[in-house]
């Protein structure tokens, strides 16, 4: 089964994280939630706690078979720290799975990893991915390679299903 690395920090979209990683677990695959610090509770948009299982600077790309990227602002405060970026960028060079829902099309376009992709996300920042090189669509999941990207909450069941087609 997949280890799959969850990247958060505060203001998460709550049921961008909580559905995937339940999906995720249910299949049976190995969910670990990677924060800015192992152990500091960060709070969801809606008031969900999470505290991560491990601090980016304890984990290597190398440990994980997939990324998943929840949106809401936590993308815009994960794309500061270069660790996180770095995790992102090699998780995917490995042609390992990132999935990215909503704002988290931030974090692809700070590791510079949709230039010439196609992807979507929340429209308020499809400037910022078209301005990165990506191609952007209005669809409720974009698979590109292994490069999976979902628009809004509503995306979630198409999300999870191609996250979990592609950890096959």
């Amino acid at each position: 089964m997949a280890r799959v690395a969850f990247i958060l920090a505060d203001m998460f979209e709550d049921s961008e994280f909580t559905e995937p990683y339940q999906k995720v677990k249910q299949a049976g695959h190995e969910a670990v939630v990677v924060g800015l610090e192992a152990g500091k509770e960060i709070t969801g948009k809606n008031g969900t706690k999470v505290t991560p299982d491990k601090g980016v600077d304890e984990v290597s790309p190398d440990e994980f078979d997939a990324l998943v990227i929840p949106g809401g602002y936590s993308p815009d405060k994960l794309r500061t720290n270069p660790r996180m970026v770095e995790l992102t960028r090699r998780i995917f060079e490995a042609s390992k799975p990132v999935a990215a829902i909503c704002h988290a099309g931030w974090m692809l376009a700070e590791a510079d990893i949709v230039r010439g992709r196609k992807v979507t996300s929340y429209h308020s920042i499809k400037t910022d991915l078209k301005n990165a090189g990506a191609t952007w669509v209005d669809q409720e999941v974009v698979e590109d390679g292994n490069l999976i990207t979902s628009r809004h909450p509503g995306d979630i069941p198409a999300f999870c299903e191609a996250v979990l087609r592609q950890l096959k």
